[in-house]
C-alpha cells in the first residue's frame, strides 16, 4: 500500500476536542474547513481521555472526532502522548519519572515528565501506541503520525539510566582499562577500577571530567533515539501507508537531531518568532536560520507542526500581539524556506491549564478577529498556489556545517566570556541572509560535493575522518571556511598536543603559534584593501606555512601579526579565521566570495527583508518577505510575474509592512 502524502503544501491547525464540549466541535470543524484547513494534529496530550486507568482504553471520543474531521474533508495527524504519562502509570510505575543530577524528581502534573529509559514507559507507551494504531489504521482521515512531543535533554540520573549508561560505555569502549586510558581518568584520580563504580555524572558539576560528560550527553542523544525507535516499529508495522514525524523546537538544541531524525519520513519544526519590535533586527534572521537547520535534519522539505497564531505567554508574561501581517509574513517565510505544510498553534484559546494565553486563531470570546482574518487570507492565498509549489525544494550553493557534539563540548567547557557556538554561527548566517544568498544548514558529516562554499565553525572537536573529507572537499574544489578553536580535541574530549589547528593545519596552511582569549575587550583587524574591522572573543596568532595573508591584527602586542588567511589546496580554497570578526566583516567576505564563484543571490535586500527561491518541476519561484513594520523597497533586474498577485512586477517593487510577494522565474 502507497504511504499517504506528506509534501502537499497546505495548512492546519492544532485541535484539542477533549478540551471542549463535544456541542463545539462540529462547528469549530465546518468552520475549518470553510476558512481553508486542510490537516488537524490531535491527541499528543491526550494519554489519559485515551487511558483512563490502567487498561482501560476510551477511543469512542475521538472516533467521534475523527468522523467530523472526515466528513468535512480534513486529514489528521495522531500525536504519540508519551509526553505526559498519566497519573495512574506515574504513581504506579514511578520509574517513569526522571531523576536529576541532585536527585530531585521530575514530579507529573506537567509535561515531558517521562525517563526514556524507563521500562514502564516503554510497556505501557508502547501498548497504548499499538491500541491506537490497530484502532485508526484504516480510518480514512488519518495520513500521519507525530512521534512523542518536542523531545529534549532531560539528562535523568535514575537507577536505569545508571545501569543504561553503564552497557552503553561497555558497548563502546569494552573494558575500564579503555574508559581511563581514553577519558583520562587519572588525573584527579578518577580512575575506576570496577564497574560498580562507574556513574552517571551525579552532581552534574562542570568539574567532572570532561570525556565522562560529553559521552553523558550522546548516550542520552543515543537514549532518545532508541525510544523513539520502538514507537516507529510499532507505527511502521501497523500502519505502513502513513507517514511519521517528530516536532523539534527551540534552537539551539543540545539535543542531536539527526540522529533522531535519520528514520523519519519528514522532520518538523514548532516555530514561534518573538512579534517585540525591540526584537526585529534580529528576529528575521533567527527565524531564517531555524527554519535552515530544519530543513537539513533530513536535507528536504519539512513541516511546521506548530505556527505562531498569537501572543505567547503561560510561565513566561506575554509578548506583543502580531503586528497586522505578521502572522501571514512569517508563514510564508516557513514555505519560502522549505516548509510544505504549516499547522497553526492553536484554533482557539485554551481556557484551562497552564497554557491559557498561549494564543490561538480564536481568543476566549469565541468570536474570530483580527488575527483569525489573516490566517483566512493565508489559507486561501495557500490553497490557490498549492499545486504550483508543490514538489519545488530549495536549492543552495552554500552550506554551513552545524555539530551538536561541537556545542555540548563548548559548553562543558566555555573557552571565553562571550564565545557561544550557536551564536557565531547565527552571525554567519545573517550575513548570508542579508546578502540574499541561500544556505543549507547541514550535519558537519554529510557529504558536500553539491556546494560552492561550505563554512566550518569552530571544529573543536576533531576527527580524522572529518579532517580528510574537508581535505578532499577543498582538493576538488571548493571553498572551506574554517575558523578558530578548531582541532583542539579529539572526539574524547581530550586536548591534542599538536599546534592549531591540528589535523586542518596542513589544507588550512597556516600554524597558531599563540592565542589571546580577549572575550568581550574589542580588538581590531586590518584587511589586505586597509579597511578596519572590530573582532571579539579570540585571537590566534598566526604564522602562514603555505597561506597567503589578508587580514593583520592592528592592536595589541600583535599588532601585524597575520588573523586571517587563505591557501590554496588542490584545486579549492580554504580559508582561516583566527579571530571572531564584526558581521560587516563577514558581509564583504561572503560578497566577494558570491562574486568570484558566481553564486546565486538576491542582492541589494534591506534589513528585514528576505529572499530565497524555490524549484521544482513546476518552475522556480522567488519569495521576496518584508519581515519589518516598516514599507521597503527592492530593485528587481528584470520584469517577474506575480504569482500571488497576478500581475508583472518590474522595477522598484514596495512591499507594505510584512508583504509577500511570489514571483515566477
Amino acid at each position: 500500500m502507497a504511504m499517504k502524502e506528506y509534501n502537499n503544501v497546505q495548512v492546519g491547525v492544532e485541535y484539542y476536542p477533549e478540551h471542549w464540549d463535544e456541542s463545539l466541535w462540529e462547528a469549530d470543524i465546518k468552520l475549518m474547513q470553510a476558512t481553508g484547513v486542510k490537516v488537524v494534529r490531535v491527541a499528543e496530550f491526550a494519554w489519559s481521555r485515551l487511558e483512563p486507568t490502567d487498561g482501560d482504553f476510551q477511543f469512542a471520543w475521538l472516533d467521534r472526532a475523527m468522523d467530523l474531521f472526515h466528513n468535512y474533508g480534513l486529514q489528521v495527524v495522531i500525536g504519540t502522548p508519551t509526553a505526559t504519562p498519566p497519573r495512574w502509570l506515574t504513581t504506579g510505575y514511578p520509574d517513569v519519572l526522571p531523576v536529576f543530577a541532585d536527585g530531585g524528581i521530575f514530579h507529573p502534573g506537567v509535561r515531558g515528565h517521562r525517563c526514556y529509559n524507563s521500562p514502564s514507559l516503554r510497556k505501557y507507551g508502547s501498548r497504548i501506541i499499538e491500541r491506537l494504531a490497530q484502532h485508526y489504521s484504516e480510518h480514512p482521515a488519518v495520513i500521519g503520525w507525530q512521534t512523542d512531543n518536542e523531545f529534549g535533554m532531560l539528562d535523568c540520573h535514575c537507577d536505569r539510566c545508571n545501569d543504561a549508561f553503564r552497557e552503553w560505555a561497555k558497548a563502546k569502549y569494552g573494558t575500564l582499562e579503555a574508559i581511563n586510558s581514553e577519558w583520562g581518568t587519572n588525573v584527579w584520580s578518577g580512575e575506576y577500577s570496577a564497574w560498580n563504580e562507574f556513574t552517571v555524572p551525579l552532581g552534574g558539576s562542570r568539574h567532572q571530567n570532561p570525556s565522562l560528560l560529553l559521552d553523558f550527553q550522546r548516550f542520552q542523544w543515543d537514549s532518545i533515539v532508541e525510544f523513539q525507535q520502538t514507537q516507529i516499529d510499532i507505527l511502521r508495522s501497523v500502519c505502513p501507508e502513513h507517514f511519521i514525524t517528530h516536532n523539534f523546537h527551540s534552537y539551539p538544541q543540545k539535543l542531536n537531531m539527526y540522529p533522531v531524525g535519520a528514520n523519519l519520513d519528514v522532520a518538523a519544526f514548532d516555530y514561534y518568532p518573538n512579534t517585540s519590535p525591540t526584537k526585529q533586527a534580529t528576529a528575521p534572521y533567527s527565524g531564517a536560520l531555524s527554519l535552515d537547520l530544519t530543513r537539513g535534519i533530513k536535507r528536504k522539505n519539512f513541516w511546521i507542526m506548530e505556527q505562531l497564531s498569537g501572543t505567547p505567554g503561560c510561565w513566561m508574561p506575554m509578548w506583543r500581539t502580531p503586528y497586522p501581517g505578521f502572522i501571514r509574513a512569517y508563514a510564508w517565510q516557513t514555505i519560502a524556506r522549505g516548509a510544505d505544510t504549516v499547522v497553526h498553534f492553536r484554533w482557539r484559546n485554551a481556557v484551562a491549564g497552564a497554557e491559557q494565553f498561549w494564543h490561538g486563531l480564536i481568543d476566549h470570546s469565541n468570536v474570530p478577529g483580527r488575527r483569525f482574518a489573516e490566517f483566512t487570507q493565508f489559507c486561501n492565498e495557500v490553497n490557490a498556489l498549492g499545486d504550483k509549489l508543490k514538489g519545488t525544494t530549495l536549492k543552495n550553493e552554500v552550506a554551513i556545517l552545524n555539530s551538536h557534539e561541537q556545542l555540548v563540548a563548548l559548553d562543558i567547557q566555555p573557552q571565553v566570556e562571550n564565545m557561544e557556538y550557536y551564536e557565531n554561527l547565527k552571525q554567519i548566517h545573517r550575513a548570508l541572509t542579508k546578502l540574499g544568498i541561500g544556505c543549507d544548514v547541514i550535519d558537519w558529516r554529510q557529504q558536500l560535493d553539491e556546494y560552492k562554499v561550505v563554512i566550518a565553525l569552530s571544529l573543536y572537536l576533531l576527527d580524522e575522518e572529518i579532517a580528510k573529507q574537508l581535505e578532499a572537499y577543498a582538493a576538488a574544489g571548493g571553498v572551506l571556511i574554517i575558523t578558530n578553536r578548531s582541532g583542539v580535541k579529539n572526539m574524547n574530549n581530550i586536548a591534542v598536543m599538536q599546534p592549531l589547528p591540528g589535523l586542518l593545519s596542513y589544507a588550512a596552511g597556516v600554524r597558531v603559534d599563540e592565542y589571546d582569549p580577549i572575550g568581550t575587550e574589542a580588538h581590531i583587524i586590518v584587511d589586505i584593501n586597509g579597511n578596519s574591522y572590530e573582532c571579539l572573543q579570540w585571537c590566534d596568532l598566526l604564522t602562514p606555512t603555505t597561506a597567503e595573508t589578508i587580514a593583520w591584527y592592528g592592536n595589541d602586542f600583535y599588532a601585524g601579526i597575520p588573523a586571517v588567511t587563505v591557501n590554496t589546496f588542490g584545486r579549492g580554497q580554504v580559508y582561516y579565521l583566527g579571530t571572531h570578526a564584526e558581521e560587516s566583516y563577514w558581509s564583504v567576505l561572503l560578497a566577494d566570495l558570491a562574486k568570484k564563484h558566481q553564486l546565486f543571490q538576491f542582492a541589494g535586500l534591506p534589513d528585514g527583508m528576505q529572499a530565497s527561491v524555490r524549484t521544482g518541476e513546476s518552475g522556480s519561484f522567488l519569495f521576496l518577505l518584508n519581515l519589518n513594520r516598516q514599507a521597503q523597497t527592492v530593485t528587481l533586474s528584470r520584469e517577474f510575474n506575480s504569482v500571488l498577485y497576478g500581475q508583472p512586477r518590474f522595477g522598484e517593487l514596495q512591499l507594505e509592512p510584512y508583504g509577500v510577494e511570489i514571483l515566477e522565474m
